[in-house]
């Protein structure tokens, strides 16, 4: 499988809001790790243009990556401006 357990332990520990592994249920910790798959799904579909469920999973994740940027908006502006910081994501 293409992210393991020890990548997404990284995951949480670098981008979740205690900055532990186990802090998988924080919004920080769901958009770095939506962010990730969503940038392996981009690179699948550069090489095969075809495969149209896998852009429906991609188009489902970035919703649900988008509704958690919501949510972080709405309620706590600087935690936003932090993750979209820290990943490079476009607003």
């Amino acid at each position: 499988m293409y992210l393991s357990s020890e990548k997404k332990q990284e995951l949480f520990k670098n981008h979740g809001r205690l900055k532990s592994a186990t802090d998988t249920g924080s919004p920080e910790s769901q958009i770095a790790l939506f962010s990730h798959r969503i940038k392996h799904l981009t690179e699948h579909l550069k090489s095969n243009k075809k495969d149209h469920s896998s852009r429906l999973g991609l188009l489902k994740l970035v919703g649900k990556r988008r509704s958690l940027l919501d949510y972080l908006h709405k309620n706590d502006i600087e935690r936003y401006r932090s993750i979209i910081a820290e990943l490079g994501i476009r607003k």
